[in-house]
C-alpha cells in the first residue's frame, strides 16, 4: 500500500509509546525507504550497529518487521529488512483483538491471546506457563484447560505459526513493469503489480497445511472413542499436544502469534451485521451473521467484497442454529436475504438459489455514515448539507449549483463560496485523522 505521511506518523508514534525512541528511530527509517541491509540502517539513524541490532530484534519479536534477502547468483546474501505497516497499525487494536475472544471463547483463551500480544512470539511452552501463571493457584486443572483453549484458538485460526525466518525472494523480472490494462472494455481496470511488502509476506507465510497444523493426544471422552482431532489407531497418552513432525515441527522452537488477519476479519463482520441491524432490522442482521459464520473459513482474503455464496437451505440451517434465528421460517429469511442480495439479480423461489451479500456495498454505506456524522458534530449542519450533496452525487458539482440542489435550502447562494472553503478544509482534516 502506498503510505501517506500521516499514517508513517502514527506509526512511528505508536512504536515510540510502546519500545521507546530508538526503535521508534529505525522503524522510521525503514517506512520511510523501504528496504535496507543493517549496514544501510546503521548510516540513515546514525546509531551504533548494536543498537540497530537490538532495535530489529524487538520489531521482529513482536512482528513489525520481516527479514528477507534476494536471490542472487553472485556474491554473499545480504539480509534486508521492511516494515510491515499493517502489523504496526494493528497495535492499536489489541483491546479490540482481546474482545472478541472474551466473547467468542473463554478466559483461558484471552489469557493466551493476551500473552501472545504482549510478547508477539512464543513457543507452545512458553504460552502454557505463561497462561497456568497468570491463573489463581492451587487450580487442579490449569494445564489441561490452557491446551484445550489453545487448541480453540487455533482452530478458530486466532493464532498461527510465526512464518519464515527469512525468505529469499526472486528478483523482479523484466515484465513486472508499470500496471498494464486489460482491455479496451475494462480501461478503468488495471492490474496492480505487488509490493515487495507484500511478495515477502506471502513467500514468508507457512502453507495452510502448516500454519495451522496441531493435534491433541488426550484421553478425554469423545464421540467414537477418540479426539476430534486424532487419527484412527493412535495410541492414549497423558493430555498432550503434539505437532506433525512430517513438516519439521518441534513445540520446543516452534513459534505461534496472533493471526491479526482473522480479528480483522471478525471486525469487519460484526461492523457489517451492525450496520445491516441499524439500516434494517434484527432479522436481517441474524442472516447476515449466520451467512458469513457460515463461510468465514473459506474467504480467500480479508478484504471481499461479497460473501461466499450460499444456497437457500444452506442459510437456513445455519440460522435455526443460533437462539435468535430460531423462530424464523424460511419465508422470513427469504425476505431478508432480497434487501441483503443484489437486488438487481432475478430472485425466485427456487431453493437451490445462490445468495451473496454485498459486503462492500455494507461497508461503503456505514463509512459514509460515519464520515457525515462527524462532519455534522465538527462543522455544523451547513457543512453537513453540503457534504451530503457531493457525496449522493458522486461527481464535482459546479459551486453556484450546489444550493439549488439543496432541498432543505440551507446554504444560501451568496454564503456558497464560503461554505465551499469549509467543506475543503473539512475534509482535508478527515482524510488526515
Amino acid at each position: 500500500m502506498t503510505l501517506t505521511q500521516y499514517g508513517i506518523k502514527y506509526a512511528v508514534h505508536i512504536i515510540t509509546s510502546n519500545f521507546g525512541n530508538l526503535v521508534a528511530k529505525v522503524c522510521e527509517s525503514l517506512l520511510r525507504r523501504g528496504h535496507l541491509s543493517l549496514k544501510q540502517l546503521i548510516g540513515f539513524t546514525e546509531l551504533t550497529p548494536q543498537q540497530v541490532k537490538n532495535s530489529l530484534l524487538i520489531l521482529i519479536q513482536h512482528n513489525c518487521v520481516q527479514p528477507f534477502s534476494f536471490d542472487q547468483s553472485e556474491g554473499p546474501k545480504v539480509t534486508q529488512y521492511i516494515a510491515l505497516f499493517d502489523n504496526i497499525i494493528h497495535r492499536g487494536r489489541f483491546a479490540k483483538f482481546l474482545a472478541v475472544v472474551s466473547q467468542e471463547l473463554d478466559t483461558d483463551g484471552e489469557l493466551i491471546l493476551k500473552d501472545l500480544l504482549e510478547n508477539g512470539r512464543l513457543t507452545i511452552k512458553q504460552i502454557i506457563e505463561g497462561a497456568e501463571s497468570s491463573k489463581s493457584q492451587g487450580d487442579s486443572a490449569g494445564k489441561d484447560s490452557v491446551q484445550e483453549s489453545f487448541l480453540k484458538l487455533v482452530n478458530a485460526h486466532f493464532v498461527e505459526r510465526c512464518p519464515a525466518p527469512e525468505p529469499v525472494l526472486e528478483q523482479a523480472t523484466k515484465q513486472e513493469g508499470p500496471a498494464k490494462k486489460r482491455g479496451a472494455k475494462s480501461a478503468k481496470m488495471v492490474e496492480v503489480p505487488e509490493t515487495i511488502e507484500q511478495r515477502v509476506i506471502a513467500l514468508a507465510a507457512p502453507p495452510e497445511a502448516v500454519r495451522f497444523s496441531i493435534m491433541i493426544d488426550s484421553e478425554a471422552d469423545a464421540p467414537g472413542g477418540k479426539s476430534d482431532n486424532m487419527s484412527v489407531g493412535e495410541k492414549r497418552k497423558h493430555p498432550t499436544l503434539e505437532f506433525d513432525t512430517e513438516f519439521g515441527s518441534n513445540d520446543e522452537v516452534d513459534l505461534w502469534r496472533a493471526n491479526f488477519e482473522e480479528f480483522i476479519r471478525c471486525l469487519r463482520h460484526k461492523a457489517c451485521v451492525e450496520n445491516v441491524r441499524a439500516r434494517l432490522d434484527d432479522e436481517a442482521a441474524v442472516v447476515l451473521r449466520a451467512m458469513l459464520k457460515a463461510t468465514r473459513t473459506a474467504e480467500k482474503k480479508v478484504k471481499t467484497e461479497n460473501s461466499v455464496p450460499l444456497s437457500l437451505n444452506t442459510i437456513y440451517e445455519e440460522v435455526i442454529n443460533s437462539e435468535a434465528g430460531r423462530g424464523l421460517t424460511m419465508g422470513r429469511v427469504r425476505d431478508s436475504l432480497s434487501g441483503l442480495c443484489d437486488s438487481s439479480q432475478d430472485r425466485d423461489v427456487d431453493e437451490d438459489e445462490s445468495y451473496s451479500a454485498d459486503l462492500k456495498k455494507i461497508l461503503e454505506l456505514a463509512q459514509d455514515d460515519e464520515v457525515e456524522s462527524i462532519v455534522l458534530k465538527r462543522y455544523g449542519k451547513d457543512a453537513y448539507t453540503m457534504f451530503r450533496i457531493l457525496s449522493l452525487a458522486g461527481r464535482p458539482i459546479e459551486t453556484d449549483k450546489i444550493s439549488d440542489m439543496s432541498q432543505l435550502s440551507l446554504v444560501e447562494k451568496n454564503e456558497t463560496p464560503r461554505f465551499s472553503i469549509t467543506c475543503g478544509r473539512m475534509i482535508t482534516c478527515i482524510w488526515r485523522d
